[in-house]
């Protein structure tokens, strides 16, 4: 009768972790860019999840996540459960809008651009939201995957008009199974001129002094091929930066999606162990997950 009972709820566990409320503290504007379907404006946020006793005294490590969606759509929910999970370890967390193909005829070179304001402006407001200008992680998946790695790698591609002496560089980064390769060896290469195959190619513009990455893949990836992580973290290690590889066996892409972004989700072990693994690393780069008062 027990056995029956634990079976029981292990299989409804996906289905209760999915209906969780994952909510975000508040929503917060971080840029206001051209939007190339309109031929107006866009307003981008930042959604936001506080950690418990943040005070804007403090000086909190935080996280940045880009949502997947081939730079053409996507939704910042996708890292709610992410954001949620590091808010309850002390991390300030932000889930960021961008500008995407199908709602703003944006590419990819505006999608960086828009991830790279959004670091800046954590960094900016640093004072006010209660965190560490140095201890600020750029993640995200697939494309969000590749937008958090430009952050972290891609010289220039910056927004004009905005105020680049406060630095848009991550001080670490955490990719689930990102772009790494914009040409045909990769993902996307349609989605760039011929002259401009390289331009947003993490792997063809590694160099030293690349912050410390985390990359985690699926081995049976059939959007991103392993190889272009695998290839990427050796290019890494050659230039003398810090990038650890964690390759998923047999796993597939968007492995990492906890099952409030995909609710169908029955396995919850690659979720698990990319929080796990994402949680272990930060905590050895010196993020310190607790409160920690103005130096």
């Amino acid at each position: 009768m027990k056995r029956t009972v634990w079976m029981v709820l292990g299989a409804l566990l996906p289905l209760l972790t999915a209906a969780a409320d994952y909510r975000p503290t508040e929503k917060l504007l971080y840029k206001t860019a051209p939007d190339n379907k309109t031929g107006g404006k866009v307003e981008l946020h930042l959604h936001l999840f506080k950690p418990d006793g943040l005070q804007a005294s403090d000086k909190r490590p935080a996280i940045v996540f880009f949502f997947g969606g081939g730079w053409n759509g996507g939704d910042p929910k996708q890292f709610y459960q992410q954001a949620d999970f590091f808010a309850k370890r002390g991390f300030v967390c932000f889930s960021a809008e961008y500008r995407v193909g199908s709602r703003n005829k944006a590419t990819p070179f505006e999608c960086v651009k828009d991830g790279k304001s959004a670091i800046r402006w954590v960094r900016a407001h640093a004072a006010e939201l209660g965190v560490d200008p140095d201890r600020i992680v750029a993640s995200g998946g697939s494309a969000g995957g590749h937008v958090a790695a430009c952050t972290g790698i891609i010289q220039g591609c910056e927004e004009a008009g905005e105020k680049l002496a406060i630095s848009s560089l991550p001080n670490a980064m955490i990719l689930f199974n990102p772009v790494l390769d914009t040409t045909e060896k990769g993902y996307g290469a349609n989605k760039f001129k011929p002259e401009q195959q390289t331009d947003l190619s993490p792997c063809h513009q590694v160099r030293s002094g690349i912050v410390p990455t985390l990359l985690m893949h699926g081995t049976a990836d059939k959007t991103v091929p392993f190889e272009n992580a695998d290839r990427f973290a050796r290019l890494m290690k050659a230039a003398g930066n810090d990038c650890r590889l964690i390759p998923f066996e047999g796993q597939d892409h968007g492995f990492f999606n906890g099952p409030f972004f995909r609710p169908k989700t029955k396995d919850l072990t690659p979720y698990e162990s990319c929080m796990d693994a994402s949680a272990a690393f930060l905590s050895e780069m010196g993020f310190a997950a607790e409160r920690t008062k103005s130096r």
